[in-house]
């Protein structure tokens, strides 16, 4: 499972509301917790499973949707709560500066392609039936982006020690990627290293805060460029034969 038992810092925004992203998604990831858990007692729970993350299910029986519904469950209490903990303390902030729908869909791509990932190294080292659940792919997207837009903001590791962001996403995603080589230990810490990894991919490629990250756009402007770059060599090879054609 993508479950994390290590401790957020406190929140270093001054906003006195939600904003909407944040919001929702804290509503919709407890409620479907509370679904879950009285599903559980009642004796449906088994019907989640549909919606985890198995990566055999993925790629034999093509149940697609589970690279995104996988995020909204969660393996207990604590899992939930250093998970909304952390998405309330990271993304606030994060949301006031890439606005709401940009916001949501960093989020989404955080998590669904750590599940891509998750499901890419259950087949070349892992195992395909085991499921994962959470939103920790997320969550380390968010956290890798607040990290690369504040590096030196101030926060309180395991609410004790106060540590600069850069250093804190450091130490985390040394401890991801030391426990990938333990993959018994019941965390994907794939899912962590490939949250962290499309953060940074993220905030990189949009170089500038304003600008939307539009990966469709890109490719289609580098199409034009080639296209002219290859209209300019055939004029040059035009140009080049006109001219030796008059000198013969």
């Amino acid at each position: 499972m993508a479950y994390s038992t290590r401790s957020y810092a406190r929140s270093y925004s001054d906003s006195g509301g939600l904003p909407p992203a944040i919001k929702w998604l804290l509503i919709v990831n407890i409620g479907v917790y509370l679904l879950q858990f009285f599903g559980g007692l009642a004796g449906g729970g088994s019907v989640f499973r549909y919606f985890e993350l198995r990566p055999l299910d993925v790629v034999s029986h093509l149940f697609v949707w589970q690279l995104a519904t996988y995020m909204f469950l969660h393996g207990g209490v604590f899992h939930i709560a250093f998970n909304m903990f952390a998405l309330w303390v990271f993304g606030v902030p994060l949301e006031q500066a890439f606005g709401t729908r940009r916001f949501l869909n960093f989020y989404f791509l955080c998590g669904t392609g750590a599940g891509v990932c998750v499901v890419l190294g259950a087949y070349l080292f892992g195992n395909p039936a085991i499921p994962t659940i959470g939103s920790s792919g997320a969550i380390y997207g968010v956290l890798m982006a607040s990290a690369v837009l504040w590096p030196d903001q101030i926060i309180l590791m395991f609410f004790l020690f106060p540590i600069k962001l850069r250093y804190y996403v450091m130490v985390v995603g040394a401890i991801a990627f030391l426990g990938t080589f333990t993959p018994s230990s019941g965390v994907s810490d794939v899912a962590h290293l490939s949250g962290l990894g499309f953060g940074y991919i993220y905030v990189k490629m949009r170089r500038v805060r304003g600008l939307r990250f539009d990966p469709v756009g890109m490719a289609r402007e580098r199409y034009k460029a080639w296209k002219l770059a290859r209209a300019k060599r055939r004029f040059q090879v035009y140009l080049k034969k006109k001219g030796s054609d008059r000198i013969n």
